[in-house]
């Protein structure tokens, strides 16, 4: 197995979801459950249900849950208030509230049933680090060491920038390229020496603004058109796809 990257590549930033583990579905379900409970729209246009297939990946893939909720309430013309992280889950009348919401429905269903980790995606990782390159996780999920932890796969990684890490560092989410910059730094790489491999539209975006040495779309679902339109150097449905790749610089 190759690893079908430039060869002055020394370090690989994964994204956690639809990347490293399959949680994009639990993501999804939660927030369809926390948005058909809020009136939709202006009143003339009557209400308009979250649709988990097309929200989710428009609004929600790649960005903060916050930043998520702001842009899926505008397209709406729905404005609600801020609040505080405080606020409980069952406040439906402040964005952070919602965010809470949806945080403790995404945690129930990942108790009832665990996240399935990417068999592939952690060949690759385990192959990379074999060849010597650096590893981080990339994800503005909250949970991104425990669901690892469960997994037994959080030693394949030497720098994290999750969730948490993002919040106590002031760090924008994708699409700005703040975490996978900050993730670089704690590896010690200039971003022209790392991949970014992700599965959203905001983390090639995050990863063309950033600069980055390559861009890697992981398109489980077919979305390879719209990963490539962001920029993608190129785009693989698994990433044993880029196993034997003679020319990396070559759309697979």
């Amino acid at each position: 197995m190759t690893l079908g990257l430039p060869a002055d590549i020394r370090a690989c930033l994964f994204d956690l979801d639809g990347v490293i583990t399959d949680t994009t579905s639990l993501h999804a379900a939660a927030w369809r459950e926390v948005f058909d409970m809020l009136p939709h729209g202006r009143e003339d246009d009557g209400p308009v249900p979250f649709v988990a297939d097309i929200d989710y990946g428009e609004f929600f893939d790649g960005r903060s849950s916050a930043d998520g909720v702001r842009c899926f309430l505008a397209s709406r013309g729905i404005g609600l208030p801020e609040g505080s992280p405080g606020d409980p889950s069952g406040r439906t009348d402040t964005v952070q509230g919602l965010v809470r919401r949806q945080l403790d429905l995404y945690e129930a269903g990942i108790r009832s049933q665990p996240a399935q980790v990417c068999q592939d995606t952690i060949a690759y990782v385990m192959k990379a680090r074999d060849r010597g390159l650096l590893t981080a996780v990339v994800t503005s999920n909250a949970d991104c060491r425990e669901i690892l932890r469960a997994a037994r796969v959080e030693t394949l990684f030497d720098a994290w920038i999750d969730g948490v890490v993002a919040a106590s560092r002031s760090l924008r989410s994708k699409p700005c390229p703040d975490t996978l910059l900050a993730a670089a730094r704690d590896l010690g790489q200039h971003p022209a020496d790392c991949v970014v491999l992700d599965a959203t539209r905001a983390g090639v975006d995050a990863g063309r603004s950033g600069h980055f040495g390559w861009v890697v779309g992981v398109a489980r679902t077919g979305r390879s058109d719209a990963l490539y339109a962001r920029g993608a150097d190129v785009v693989v449905e698994s990433l044993l796809g880029l196993a034997g790749s003679p020319d990396p610089r070559t759309r697979l």
